[in-house]
């Protein structure tokens, strides 16, 4: 999947109907009403984190689809991984939930 880069966080790849948004240590609310301002124009959101912000993309995807979009958005999937760093054999967990609007 190639994707290009867009500012504030936010990646687009070339199908119009999905965008990508990388999840750090910003504040949840936050992020969670910057998730729900991309589902506002697009269908399919793809949530990504690594390290230590994983409970925070796990909370941003609880707020939209329990609390903010409830029965208008559900998780289609979530995917786990792990990253190497090269050399050094340090593990790095990644997570990407996927939501999607009805």
């Amino acid at each position: 999947m190639e994707e290009t880069s867009e500012p504030y966080g936010q990646e687009q790849t070339k199908k119009s109907d999905e965008a990508i948004i990388h999840i750090g240590n910003d504040p949840v609310m936050q992020s969670a009403v910057d998730v729900l301002s991309t589902l506002g124009n697009k269908k399919k959101v793809i949530i990504r984190s690594k390290g230590n912000s994983i409970p925070n993309a796990v909370a941003v995807a609880n707020i939209i689809t329990e609390k903010m979009l409830k029965d208008n958005s559900k998780v289609e999937k979530i995917k786990l991984d792990t990253e190497n760093a090269a050399g050094i054999g340090r593990m790095t967990s990644t997570i990407e939930i996927i939501l999607i609007k009805n």
